[in-house]
């Protein structure tokens, strides 16, 4: 979670940047701190706070989620360590292939995955909601998972999802996705595989950006 001045969460900005000589992956997040301190003067600290989420659970019935079956070559054409992610979207759905056989999607009013661990799956499901949602199932598999949704709850997700994305909407619809923020029809929808979401407060680690210059300095 991050937290910080309003135009953080609205200016975007463009980084092209060549890594040192022998540099390796692992270095890319403490090379891109020293990069966004040195050109955004970023001042931030640590702390925990509690926020709304919802908890999702196994619900009261039988579990009717579909374990995945277990990997196929087509899921070992990546090499191993390297993971290609790949996502398309428009107004009628998103698609998301998480790499070695995992993905998931939101099109005709319909919501599917593939490969999933509970963790992931709740992590990734979080993007179509109004809050985040964490996995509290005890489940250790892989499952694939289809739900069916309402005309109007899939729109509603497709909508934040647009929103969480980054992307401008008109008041209007930015209207009709807080109308639609209690979650209850996710819920709902959950339901089919034996799975339900609750209301809850959790904490999570926040990085707090006390200063940075909306401008960055020249290049």
């Amino acid at each position: 979670m991050i937290s910080g001045p309003d135009w953080t969460a609205s200016e975007t900005f463009d980084i092209s940047a060549t890594l040192p000589a022998g540099s390796t992956p692992a270095q890319i997040p403490e090379m891109l701190q020293t990069l966004l301190a040195d050109r955004f003067h970023v001042k931030l600290h640590k702390e925990k706070k509690e926020f709304p989420v919802y908890a999702l659970l196994a619900g009261k019935g039988p579990l009717k989620l579909k374990e995945s079956p277990p990997d196929s070559d087509a899921d070992q054409d990546e090499p191993k360590g390297n993971t290609n992610v790949a996502a398309s979207g428009s107004a009628a759905g998103v698609g998301v292939n998480l790499g070695h056989g995992s993905s998931y999607s939101l099109a005709n009013n319909r919501f599917e995955t593939k490969k999933l661990t509970m963790t992931v799956f709740a992590a990734n499901l979080t993007r179509f909601a109004d809050r985040p949602i964490v996995d509290m199932t005890s489940l250790t598999g892989t499952y694939d998972v289809t739900i069916d949704l309402t005309p109007e709850d899939a729109r509603a997700m497709l909508m934040r999802a647009a929103i969480q994305a980054g992307m401008t909407l008109p008041p209007e619809v930015l209207r009709m996705v807080a109308e639609n923020s209690s979650g209850g029809g996710l819920s709902d929808a959950l339901q089919q595989v034996g799975l339900r979401l609750e209301p809850r407060k959790a904490p999570f680690d926040v990085l707090v950006i006390d200063d940075a210059l909306k401008t960055p300095t020249a290049n």
